[in-house]
């Protein structure tokens, strides 16, 4: 990041992922295994294209995301959290929660469910298998 707006750690935070489009990024990869630029680009927000090769440019700068050759196909890249990244699972997991909870068009599916339930069991138990797949 090129300048921060200050010291405040809320604002630090803000300064890497608080644009409209980065955590829904993060999303799709911590709870969509999506892991390319084509799948992120249909996902049902409908990214526009360079303002997604922007942002992933700018996660993996920020070591959130980490670019990949796929080892399926040598001309396309995957993209996959850090450590970093997957700490920002309790954050993604607020946000649903407190989606669901604030907005009547956004209704809780079977995550939201289970969410909404044990909370902390399900990000224990996601972030399990995050830190698993971890390189």
């Amino acid at each position: 990041m090129d300048k921060q707006r200050s010291d405040c750690p809320i604002s630090c935070s803000l300064d890497i992922f608080g644009d409209k489009w980065s955590l829904l990024i993060i999303r799709d990869v911590m709870l969509r295994g999506k892991m390319s630029y084509s799948e992120f680009l249909h996902s049902e927000e409908r990214i526009a294209s360079n303002i997604l090769v922007n942002r992933l440019s700018v996660l993996e700068a920020e070591k959130i995301l980490v670019k990949e050759v796929s080892p399926l196909n040598k001309s396309k890249f995957i993209y996959s959290l850090t450590k970093k990244g997957a700490d920002l699972l309790p954050i993604v997991i607020e946000l649903m929660d407190w989606g669901a909870k604030y907005n009547a068009n956004c209704p809780r599916k079977e995550l939201g469910k289970k969410i909404q339930k044990d909370k902390i069991g399900v990000i224990r138990e996601l972030s399990d298998d995050l830190k698993s797949k971890i390189k």
